[in-house]
C-alpha cells in the first residue's frame, strides 16, 4: 500500500469535544454521528487510518520536501544566490524567527502528536479487534516513526521538548527542553527496539512504503553513530548487510526519480505522487479542515533550473562539482557504456558540458550557464523525463530518507571507529564507488603502490591531488568529505555529518581560500569573462558561496537551529 495523507478533519479535528457556552440558551444536543475519541478507536481499521495521518506528516515541506532547501545549502555541496531565500541560511544569517526553522519545529510535532494518539489509544484498545501481529505492528509503525520525527528534532536543534502522552491540559505543554542523549534514552532508543521486535523485514505488496525491521536497525545504528557507540553502531548496521534484505540498484539514478521506487536499495522512503489530487501545487501537502492537500512534493522546483520551470535556489558548490567531475571512470567497469562522466555524476548534477540530455534537450541547447553557475541539481528534479518543472511546483518523485548505500558508508565508518580495521571498511565503501562506475580505492591502491588521492582537494586551484597511504585516519578523511559528500549529497545528510564530525570550520576556511584563489585567477587563468576553463567552465564571474560562512561561523549559534521563538514566548517549561 503507498501510504497516502487523508483528510484530518474527519478524524482529528472531529475529535474535538462539543463544548458549549454557558451563556447560551440553546439546546445542547450531541451528534450521535459525530466522530469522538470515545467512538473512535475501536478497529484495526480506525486505527491503520490514523496511522496513516502518522505517515502523511513525513511528507510536510520541511520534513521531506521542498523546504529542505535551506538545509542543503547550510555545507558544503551547495551555495545560492543572494536574492534567494535561503541565503539567510547558506550565510548563516538566520534567526530563530525564520521560515524552515518555525515550519520544522511545527511539522515535526505535528507528526509526534499524531503518532502519540496511535500509541496511546492503542495501549487502550481490546485486543480481540485486531487480527493476527497486527496490533503490534501498528504501534511499532508509530513508535518507529515517532523515534524519526524525535532524530530529526534532536540533531536539527540540538534536543527537544519531550511530548510522549497527548496533551489534557496547558500544563502539558509547559515542558523543559532536553537534550539529545535524554531525547534518545527517553524516546527514540525504546521505541526503535520496540519497532525491531514487532516490525517485519519487508511487507506484501500491497503494503510497500511501511516501516520495517530494516528501518528501524537503520536508524538505531545512526543512532549509536552519532552518539559515537561505533560497536553497537557497526553491529546493527551489519545486521542490515547481513539480511540480504537490500541491495544497491545498478542505476544509482533509480534513487532519484519516479521510476522504481521502493526498490531494493530503499529502506525508508517517503511516498510522494503526481497524480492524487491535481492542480495543488506540491507545497500544500496536508489536509485539513480549511484547504485540500496534493500528495506531491515542491523539491523538484527548488532544484531545478530556473531556465525550465524551477527556481535553482540551490546549487551545486564548485567543490562537488569537482569532486563528481574527478570521480574517474573506470572503463572496465560493465556498468559503464562509453559514458565519459560517472553514473554518480549524471544522477547528480548537470554541468555546462553534461552527457545525454537535459530537460529533452542536447548539450549545447539547454539556457542557464553563466553569472558563476557552474552546474544545477538533477537529483530530484524532473530532468529526466520532461522538457519543464511542472506548474504549481509539483512532483512525485519520493525522498529517500534512508538507503542501502548510507548503511555501508555508516557501516566503513562505523568499523574503522571501532577497531581501526580500515581494510574492511575499503571493501564496503569500494561497493558503493564500483556501482558508480569509477575506480574504486583499491584500484587506485593497486595503481600507486598502496597509496590513493585525496580526492577532496581541488586539482584547480592546488594543481595536484597528494596521493596519501592507506591507514584509518586516511580512509576515514575519505569517507567524510569525498564519499559520503558525492554519493550522499541534498540528502538531508550532509550539515548533520559536518557537525557530528566537529570539521565546519576546517571544511569553510577550505573552501573559501579556493574562492579567494579563484576570484584572484578569475581573468587569467580562468579566462571566467571568456567562456571559462574546465573542468568546471565558470563563466562571468566566482561565486561567493562561502565569504559570510566561514566568517559567521560559531559552533555554539550555528551547529543546530534555535529554538523557534513561538515555543520560547508559550512554552514555560523553557524559561525555569
Amino acid at each position: 500500500m503507498k501510504i497516502y495523507n487523508k483528510i484530518l478533519s474527519l478524524i482529528f479535528l472531529s475529535m474535538l469535544a462539543f463544548v458549549s457556552c454557558d451563556e447560551s440558551n440553546f439546546l445542547e444536543e450531541i451528534n450521535p454521528n459525530a466522530i469522538t475519541t470515545e467512538t473512535f478507536w475501536q478497529s484495526e481499521k480506525q486505527f491503520n487510518s490514523a496511522l496513516t495521518t502518522v505517515y502523511g506528516a513525513l511528507q510536510f515541506p520541511s520534513v521531506s520536501g521542498g523546504e529542505l532547501q535551506y538545509e542543503f545549502v547550510l555545507g558544503d555541496i551547495a551555495g545560492t544566490e543572494s536574492w534567494y531565500r535561503p541565503n539567510a541560511f547558506r550565510n548563516l544569517t538566520y534567526n530563530d524567527g525564520i521560515y524552515h526553522i518555525t515550519d520544522k519545529w511545527d511539522q515535526l510535532y505535528v507528526g509526534i502528536f499524531r503518532a502519540n494518539q496511535v500509541i496511546q489509544f492503542i495501549q487502550q484498545a481490546d485486543p480481540t479487534v485486531f487480527n493476527g501481529n497486527a496490533k503490534a505492528e501498528i504501534e511499532g509503525q508509530a513508535r518507529f516513526l515517532r523515534a524519526f520525527f524525535y532524530f530529526q528534532l534532536a540533531h536539527t536543534y540540538g534536543g527537544a521538548v519531550i511530548h510522549n502522552e497527548v496533551a489534557e491540559g496547558l500544563e502539558d505543554f509547559n515542558k523543559p527542553f532536553s537534550s539529545i542523549d535524554d531525547v534518545n534514552t527517553t524516546i527514540i532508543i525504546p521505541d526503535l527496539q520496540f519497532a525491531i521486535e514487532n516490525l517485519p523485514q519487508t511487507w506484501d505488496n500491497k503494503n510497500v512504503g511501511r516501516a520495517t525491521w530494516g528501518a528501524a536497525t537503520s536508524l538505531l545504528g545512526k543512532v549509536h553513530l552519532y552518539d559515537e557507540n561505533w560497536p553497537t553502531a557497526a553491529t546493527l548496521f551489519k545486521q542490515v548487510i547481513d539480511s540480504d534484505v537490500y541491495a544497491l540498484t545498478r542505476d544509482i539514478t533509480d534513487n532519484f526519480w519516479h521510476e522504481n521506487e521502493f526498490n531494493e536499495e530503499s529502506i525508508f522512503e517517503v511516498n510522494y505522487s503526481f497524480d492524487i489530487a491535481p492542480g495543488v501545487p506540491g507545497s500544500v501537502v496536508d489536509d485539513n479542515a480549511f484547504e485540500s492537500g496534493a500528495e506531491s512534493t515542491a523539491m523538484a522546483t527548488a532544484v531545478g533550473q530556473l531556465n525550465f520551470g524551477a527556481f535553482n535556489t540551490v546549487l551545486p558548490s564548485y567543490n562537488l562539482h569537482e569532486m563528481l567531475v574527478n570521480d574517474e571512470v573506470d572503463p572496465n567497469n560493465p556498468i559503464n557504456d562509453g559514458n565519459l562522466e560517472s553514473r554518480r555524476m549524471n544522477a547528480t548534477i548537470a554541468p555546462s558540458n553534461f552527457e545525454g540530455l537535459y530537460y529533452q534537450l542536447p548539450q549545447g541547447e539547454p539556457r542557464g550557464w553563466g553569472f558563476g553557475q557552474s552546474a544545477y541539481v538533477k537529483k530530484h528534479s524532473n530532468w529526466y523525463h520532461l522538457p519543464a518543472e511542472p506548474a504549481l511546483s509539483r512532483s512525485g518523485i519520493n525522498f529517500r530518507h534512508i538507503r542501502y548505500a548510507d548503511v555501508l558508508l555508516m557501516y566503513a565508518e562505523a568499523i574503522i571507529n571501532a577497531s581501526g580495521d580500515y581494510a574492511t571498511a575499503i571493501e564496503y565503501i569500494d561497493m558503493v564507488r564500483k556501482r558508480a562506475g569509477v575506480y574504486t580505492l583499491q584500484q587506485y591502491m593497486d595503481m600507486n603502490g598502496g597509496m590513493f588521492p585525496q580526492l577532496h582537494i581541488s586539482k584547480q586551484v592546488h594543481g595536484t591531488q597528494p596521493l596519501v597511504p592507506a591507514n584509518a585516519q586516511t580512509v576515514l578523511t575519505h569517507i567524510q568529505r569525498v564519499e559520503r559528500t558525492v554519493e550522499l549529497c541534498f540528502e538531508g545528510h550532509r550539515w548533520k555529518d559536518l557537525v557530528r564530525w566537529g570539521i565546519v570550520k576546517e571544511v569553510f576556511d577550505e573552501l573559501r581560500a579556493d574562492e579567494i584563489w579563484r576570484e584572484n585567477n578569475k581573468d587569467t587563468v580562468l579566462q571566467v569573462g571568456n567562456g571559462g576553463v574546465e573542468p568546471l567552465f565558470i563563466n562571468e564571474r566566482i561565486r561567493p558561496d562561502f565569504f559570510l560562512a566561514s566568517q559567521n561561523y560559531n559552533p555554539l549559534q550555528h551547529n543546530y537551529f534555535p529554538i523557534p521563538n513561538g515555543e520560547v514566548q508559550t512554552n514555560d517549561g523553557l524559561n525555569n
